[in-house]
C-alpha cells in the first residue's frame, strides 16, 4: 500500500480541521478523530463535499484507553501503517482560576486530556506508526507552555499565567523531549508544535490569527522529510524557547 495516512485527534473543527484538510489536500488518507460522533460525521461530509474522498471519521475520546484502543481497531481495520499522529485534541480549563485557589479536579480534567491522552493515543498507536517507513507526531502545544516567555515581562502574554492549560503543556513538551530521545536513531520526527493565539471556540474566537494559518506549521511538521528535524518545540515564526 502506497498511501500515506494520517490520524488527527479533536479534528472535527477549528485548527484540527484545517489540518485534515491540509494533509487531505496532500494526498493522504485521513482518519479525522472527534469525540462526538454526529460533529465527526458532520465535518467528514464537510470535507468529502469540497472533493476530498479520502477522509474517514474514528469516534474517540483521548481520555479514554476503551476509547483509543477502540480507535485503533478501527485504522487498523482500514489500513496497514499509520504515518502521521496528530495530537491535537485539548481543552482549556478554567483561565480564570488564581494558582493559589486552583482545584485538584479541573487540574485533573484538563492533564488527563492534554497530556496523559496524547501520551496514551502514542502508546497504544505505536504499533502502527513503527511500520511506516517516516512515522511523524506532532504534539500540539502552545506559547503558554513556555517558561522561559513566561519569565519575560516583555513578553506580549505575559500577564496570562493560566496554573491548568499552560503546565499542561509544558509537560506535554517534556514529554515530547523524552519521546524524540528514545526514538533518536530511528525514522521517527517527533516535535512539539505551537499553532499560536488562533481564534476558535476555545478562546471564544479572541485569538489573532485564522485557523487556515495556524494549521500551515502543523500540517508542515506532519509532513517533514527526512532529514527534518526532532525534538523540537516550534511556532511559525521559528523555534520556541522551552
Amino acid at each position: 500500500m502506497n498511501t500515506v495516512t494520517a490520524f488527527i485527534t479533536g479534528a472535527n473543527k477549528s485548527i484540527g480541521f484545517e489540518t485534515a484538510r491540509l494533509l487531505a489536500a496532500a494526498g493522504y488518507l485521513v482518519f479525522l478523530g472527534s469525540r462526538d460522533r454526529a460533529r465527526g460525521e458532520e465535518a467528514v461530509a464537510q470535507l468529502r463535499s469540497a472533493g476530498f474522498d479520502r477522509v474517514e471519521l474514528v469516534v474517540v475520546d483521548v481520555s479514554s484507553e476503551e476509547s483509543v484502543r477502540a480507535a485503533l481497531a478501527v485504522v487498523a481495520g482500514r489500513v496497514s501503517r499509520l504515518d502521521v499522529l496528530v495530537n491535537n485534541a485539548g481543552i482549556p480549563g478554567n483561565f480564570q482560576v488564581q494558582p493559589s485557589n486552583v482545584d485538584e479536579e479541573n487540574l485533573k480534567k484538563v492533564f488527563e486530556t492534554n497530556l496523559f491522552g496524547p501520551i496514551r493515543v502514542i502508546r497504544i498507536f505505536m504499533e502502527l506508526l513503527r511500520k511506516s517507513e517516516q512515522p511523524r507526531i506532532v504534539n500540539v502545544t502552545s506559547d503558554l507552555a513556555s517558561l522561559t516567555l513566561h519569565n519575560d515581562p516583555t513578553w506580549v502574554y505575559y500577564p496570562f499565567k493560566s496554573p491548568v492549560y499552560g503546565p499542561s503543556k509544558t509537560a506535554l513538551n517534556a514529554y515530547t523531549v523524552a519521546l524524540a530521545y528514545e526514538l533518536r536513531d530511528t525514522a521517527f520526527k517527533v516535535n512539539a508544535v505551537n499553532p499560536g493565539y488562533t481564534a476558535t471556540d476555545f478562546n471564544q474566537h479572541r485569538g489573532t490569527k485564522k485557523v487556515e494559518d495556524a494549521a500551515k506549521i502543523i500540517a508542515e511538521y506532519a509532513m517533514l522529510p527526512a532529514d527534518g528535524p526532532t525534538g523540537k518545540f516550534v511556532s511559525d515564526y521559528g523555534e520556541s524557547p522551552w
